[in-house]
């Protein structure tokens, strides 16, 4: 009896101390590593969002970019942080719902080494092409890779990826052989495709925007459920002919295992009440994600929702697991 006292006046103190730690933190600059490349559309909004923390929270928050390989070096690096609440990670679907269901011998655990903050948005991503294509829709972009079926490139993350996936689906479907070309970001993918490196891309709409309004690719569609208010001219994926693959790419926030449950709830509450004002969720509208923030426990259950949504793309676009390689 003498040892439960004893341990239960161990855990109040230690409550205590995490109560007490919560409240005067941040007290020096916090660090998130963000699986993008400068440039992309997550780049820009993890960028706005920091911007903001920093504000509210009375500390920098500093972007560190950990682009490419599916997110897996950030992954990587974010786990083996110290678990301080000073560095926090920003990662896409990949790194949580993705790698672990395609590769063996990932350099972290999804499960095991992050501490969840919150879901943050979901992307509008879009179909785009070069414009020198000359093709103005889906239909035509089928007809134009069956009868060139390994003659045309397209931008992915790497072995692994979402982008990677869509790729493999639309050979399947189409009986093609259309060249994966692996970039760390969707900027650095759609500048390749204005500038004619690659011919088709598949990525969050707010990539694509402005080069599409300056005429340098073309935009065939955009993968949600109605019209894009932004391109109300581009059909969605299910007017377009591409119905069957539906999935919504996302982003989200988490810190290294271990760090302290009240820094992670201070950080939730920031983080939520930031995608909730009404000013920042315009602001994402315009990069073309809607906010979708959430608790801890949803985030998590959101997470092992979507594994299931992921394997059965997987298995639509017939990918088989392999060995993680780290890039040299």
């Amino acid at each position: 009896m003498r040892f439960l006292t004893r341990l239960l006046a161990c855990v109040f103190v230690a409550s205590g101390i995490g109560s007490a730690f919560a409240q005067t933190y941040p007290d020096r600059p916090v660090r998130i590593i963000l699986a993008i490349a400068p440039g992309s559309v997550s780049d820009v909004i993890m960028r706005a969002a920091a911007a903001e923390l920093s504000s509210r929270m009375g500390q920098q928050f500093i972007v560190d970019n950990r682009g490419g390989a599916s997110g897996i070096p950030a992954a990587q690096a974010c786990a083996q942080a110290p678990p301080d609440g000073y560095t926090i990670c920003g990662f896409s679907h990949a790194a949580q719902v993705f790698n672990p269901l395609i590769f063996n011998k990932l350099p972290y655990d999804p499960d095991k080494d992050f501490a969840l903050i919150s879901r943050l948005y979901f992307l509008i991503e879009a179909l785009a092409v070069n414009p020198g294509l000359n093709v103005n829709s889906v239909a035509e972009l089928m007809q134009l890779v069956k009868s060139k079926p390994s003659a045309l490139n397209y931008g992915t993350l790497g072995p692994g990826s979402p982008p990677e996936l869509f790729l493999k689906w639309l050979n399947n479907q189409w009986s093609a052989s259309i060249v994966g070309i692996p970039y760390r970001g969707g900027g650095p993918i759609a500048q390749a495709l204005a500038a004619g490196d690659i011919q088709i891309g598949n990525m969050g709409l707010g990539n694509f925007l402005g080069l599409a309004q300056a005429g340098k690719l073309k935009l065939l569609a955009v993968a949600s459920s109605q019209r894009s208010s932004l391109v109300p001219d581009v059909p969605t994926y299910t007017e377009a002919g591409i119905g069957r693959y539906t999935w919504h790419g996302w982003w989200g926030l988490v810190a290294p295992a271990k760090t302290p449950r009240p820094i992670v709830d201070r950080l939730n509450a920031e983080v939520v009440k930031l995608h909730r004002d009404p000013a920042f969720v315009a602001f994402l509208h315009k990069q073309s994600v809607a906010a979708a923030p959430t608790s801890v426990e949803e985030y998590a259950a959101f997470i092992q929702k979507d594994r299931e949504t992921a394997a059965t793309l997987i298995k639509l676009a017939n990918t088989p697991r392999q060995d993680f390689k780290p890039e040299k």
